[in-house]
């Protein structure tokens, strides 16, 4: 339906980091009641119109929308399951090119063409990130089900996954457009003029990227999702500097610098030789608890985003669990909790380490599909912006 399609269309602009609050959603929804929605030119033009007020927005909404129109296009006119080869990366313009595009050709394809039961959530994904041609099939397959074939796709296609954990304002002071004077500038300029201060140059607070946590369970019970948690750990080390690395079974091991290896094969095997746990009992607690001692102090400042991966099946005390947790949450801007069994069949979180630890979690998320890992990204996007703990 066109109500539908409009709002997840202005999800992804909110997304993609324009303003387009409700009220513009309504003018549009108006205003496409007097134009010809089968035509692709006067929907465009009509979007466009009101939903972009910046200069510098107008390549990101012409990708969004050539990406959305396009999914909806190939959705109505493919043949049953195939919803056709999409290839925008919209989630890029912001650093990515600047230069003219080309007004879109008139088409008679309604941007109502899709599905009535389409998943807006999927749809929003397609425009936020890079679709994958070759992995199509393998969005919502479960890693645990991966042939070694299906694995490399797989591995490929979190490498073109973007990632941006959000930035952190810092103490300290830079020069630019700020609101304070930069006194000690103004008086180094002085000496040129004899004295005579012609210009009061200002400063800024410095910002700098959030380093991001990441702990992997890599006990028996996730034994079957183990390689896919080392290839997205070395997908996320590539993509950003300050990603720390963590695997925990009985006890707990940093493997951030064999992880660094741009090679993946390489990195997985120095990987093995460095944990001598692998796939044993989990005690998630005393793993927390021995990160806390050890890595706090190195791994906690700068207010990192932290992600916990763990299906949950926990043999430790769930009271020191519990503490931990607490403890790990007031160090840490954001605390997620990624289990690959959320999505599985009857599955509910009622272990007592999962009951114990989830009042200090601000966000609970599956990590079972590439959806999964897709939908993560956008989420972690969309927190740049917001830079607050808000429940998902």
């Amino acid at each position: 339906m066109l109500l539908g399609n409009l709002l997840a269309f202005g999800r992804l602009l909110r997304r993609l980091g324009l303003d387009v609050h409700p009220g513009r959603m309504l003018d549009v929804t108006e205003a496409l009641t007097h134009v010809d929605i089968r035509v692709r030119d006067d929907v465009y033009h009509t979007c466009r119109a009101l939903l972009v007020h910046r200069h510098e927005d107008l390549a990101v909404f012409d990708r969004a929308f050539e990406a959305f129109w396009r999914r909806h296009r190939n959705r109505r006119a493919g043949p049953p399951g195939h919803a056709g080869p999409d290839r925008a990366d919209v989630s890029n313009q912001r650093d990515g090119e600047q230069g003219a595009h080309g007004t879109p050709g008139r088409e008679a394809r309604p941007v109502a063409a899709a599905a009535p039961n389409e998943d807006a959530a999927s749809t929003d994904n397609v425009g936020m990130l890079r679709t994958w041609s070759d992995a199509e099939g393998l969005a919502t397959k479960d890693f645990a089900m991966y042939t070694e074939a299906e694995l490399a796709v797989a591995r490929a296609a979190l490498d073109r996954l973007v990632w941006h954990p959000g930035e952190r304002r810092t103490r300290r002071w830079i020069r630019g457009a700020g609101p304070r004077l930069d006194i000690r500038r103004a008086l180094q300029q002085s000496l040129r003029t004899g004295g005579d201060i012609v210009e009061l140059p200002r400063r800024r607070r410095a910002w700098h990227q959030r380093p991001v946590v990441l702990l992997c369970d890599i006990s028996g019970s996730m034994e079957r999702y183990s390689r896919m948690l080392l290839h997205f750990a070395h997908a996320l080390g590539g993509r950003h500097r300050r990603v720390e690395t963590f695997l925990f079974s009985t006890r707990l091991t940093r493997v951030t610098t064999s992880l660094r290896h741009r090679g993946l094969d390489a990195a997985v095997a120095q990987v093995s030789r460095a944990v001598p746990d692998w796939s044993g009992g989990t005690r998630i607690g005393d793993a927390l608890r021995e990160l806390h001692l050890r890595w706090r102090s190195r791994v906690l400042h700068g207010g990192p985003v932290v992600m916990l991966v763990s299906d949950g099946w926990d043999r430790g005390d769930p009271l020191v669990l519990r503490d931990q947790m607490a403890r790990l949450q007031r160090n840490c801007h954001r605390l997620i909790w990624l289990n690959p069994l959320i999505g599985t069949e009857d599955y509910a979180p009622l272990t007592r380490g999962l009951q114990a630890a989830l009042p200090f979690v601000d966000d609970f998320l599956p990590a079972r599909t590439l959806l999964n890992l897709a939908d993560l990204a956008a989420h972690l996007n969309r927190l740049q912006a917001s830079g607050s703990r808000l429940q998902a």
